[in-house]
């Protein structure tokens, strides 16, 4: 996934007014004005690099006569005390921009760490990983950037980005027959249902639908879901998946997986700004 130079500039311009705000009254109080600073961005942990370029450009932004050294690609794994970036130039800049920089590297790598960890339980399975719409508000895309370099598929990006029918929309459409026809009508496609259970699942195929998300279907239910579908369609696993069950979940056969996990409850990453006056 590639982010948008604008995606980025908005959820930076975001950032720096929630927390710098008028100015950063403590830097320009104790930070003599020609101070230069250096220091090293510093992995504290295991971790799957996600982030650099957006850190970077909070430098650029904040601090535009510095100088950013990136040491790595986003999506390399590393261990601790590994350097991501190297960083000079003024002081008080610098300390302005640290916090908002390290907020978006350590949260995104958090989340490609994670991932990382749920692709790597379901390795030589045929199972991909999916992101969901999971995310924190305003910070979707860059989740999702992160998902994917930690080796997941990106899935749907909003509402406009492809045709999910769930149960609340098959109790209002009147039930999967109906509401797969209402949305071929309206020239749709790509159309996956929701099933909560076997008979959804057949429903679905002779209805027409694409694909079937098994909703909370325990391991034996996922197999017998398999066989209904029989390779006719596409099949995702979804809810309440963890670490724990994913590879049960994924030794059943089915071809995706969707975990909000990875988005919604990824820790950060702890990683370190050091810096040393000149």
């Amino acid at each position: 996934m590639i982010l948008d130079a604008k995606v980025i500039d908005h959820a930076i311009d975001e950032a720096v007014l929630e927390d710098v705000g008028r100015g950063d009254l403590t830097s320009i109080a104790l930070i003599p004005e020609d101070a230069q600073y250096s220091g090293v961005v510093r992995a504290r942990e295991n971790m799957v690099v996600a982030g650099l370029p957006i850190a970077n450009r909070v430098f650029e932004k904040l601090a535009p006569t510095a100088k950013v050294e990136i040491l790595l690609e986003d999506g390399a794994q590393v261990k601790p005390g590994t350097d991501l970036a190297k960083i000079s130039g003024p002081a008080r800049d610098l300390l302005t921009a640290e916090r908002t920089a390290l907020n978006f590297l350590q949260h995104l790598s958090g989340i490609a760490t994670l991932t990382r960890a749920y692709v790597d339980e379901i390795g030589g399975t045929g199972a991909v990983l999916l992101d969901t719409r999971k995310t924190i508000p305003g910070l979707r895309l860059l989740a999702k950037y992160a998902t994917s370099m930690g080796g997941a598929k990106n899935h749907r990006l909003r509402l406009d980005d492809g045709v999910l029918i769930k149960d609340n929309h098959l109790s209002v459409a009147g039930g999967v027959a109906e509401a797969v026809a209402r949305a071929r009508k309206a020239g749709l496609t790509d159309i996956e249902v929701e099933c909560d259970t076997l008979d959804q699942v057949r429903q679905s195929i002779e209805a027409g639908a694409d694909s079937v998300l098994l909703d909370n279907m325990p391991p034996p239910v996922l197999v017998e879901a398999v066989a209904i579908v029989a390779g006719r369609i596409k099949t995702e696993a979804s809810g309440g998946v963890t670490l724990k069950s994913i590879r049960a979940i994924a030794e059943t056969g089915v071809d995706y997986i969707s975990v909000g996990r990875i988005t919604q409850s990824a820790p950060a990453i702890d990683i370190g700004l050091d810096w040393d006056s000149k």
